[in-house]
């Protein structure tokens, strides 16, 4: 779920509420929207060139007061038929818990693409659960599989991330391969340059992956540490 639809959960405000107002469908392209989630050819381990499914693999993202980390858990879940693995994100803002999402991935063993399966999502306040909005998993009320990172990806390729009906219908379009990013973590060359929508909701977010580790730039927020947590013994 992209940051607009955060807001909006936060805010209490159904999606369903302002579709009507939602942004027109665009005369770009055809949106894919069928990925195979055939159980033979997804795993639960692997990477491609700009997504990493190796439990351990960590990100923190900074911004402002607010702070994301992502962690990829050595924890697998069941979704839809799919043995799935877990990314724990997990968001701080002024120092307060303000997000924790288990968020279900798979990528396929034929040509990478990384497919999302949904996510649990517990909104905090005041350091007590508040909500569950944006919650969604793969084969329960009419969701399916979205791809949230193609394994070749290419400049004006265009795919649901998320496809929830009602809930979260997130949609991204790559607008270029070859961008450099700076952050206090390094610098990246050969990013990809995403555009974030949903047919939801108006607006746009743009995001940045860098190869071999992923998101490094997400609005405001940008990578400060990266890398592999060791196991403890």
């Amino acid at each position: 779920m992209n940051r607009l639809s955060r807001f909006l959960a936060m805010a209490g405000i159904s999606l369903l509420a302002v579709q009507s107002n939602a942004a027109p469908a665009s005369k770009a392209g055809a949106w894919a929207t069928d990925f195979s989630i055939d159980p033979a050819h997804l795993t639960s381990v692997g990477r491609n060139p700009y997504f990493v499914l190796e439990p351990g693999h960590y990100r923190i993202l900074r911004g402002g007061e607010e702070e994301i980390t992502m962690t990829v858990l050595d924890e697998t879940r069941i979704v839809a038929g799919v043995e799935t693995r877990v990314i724990e994100e997990r968001e701080m803002v002024n120092g307060q818990l303000a997000e924790i999402s288990r968020n279900f991935f798979a990528i396929n063993k034929l040509n990478q693409d990384v497919l999302y399966f949904g996510e649990e999502v517990d909104m905090y306040k005041d350091g007590k659960v508040v909500s569950h909005d944006g919650s969604w998993v793969a084969g329960v009320n009419d969701a399916k599989a979205g791809l949230i990172m193609p394994g070749k990806p290419r400049k004006g390729f265009r795919h649901y991330q998320e496809q929830a009906p009602g809930v979260a219908m997130d949609r991204a379009e790559i607008l270029s391969t070859t961008e450099k990013v700076q952050t206090d973590a390094g610098t990246y060359e050969k990013c990809l340059k995403v555009v974030e929508t949903s047919p939801m909701i108006r607006g746009a977010e743009y995001k940045y992956f860098a190869p071999g580790i992923g998101l490094i730039k997400y609005e405001k927020l940008l990578l400060v540490k990266q890398g592999m947590k060791v196991a403890s013994q």
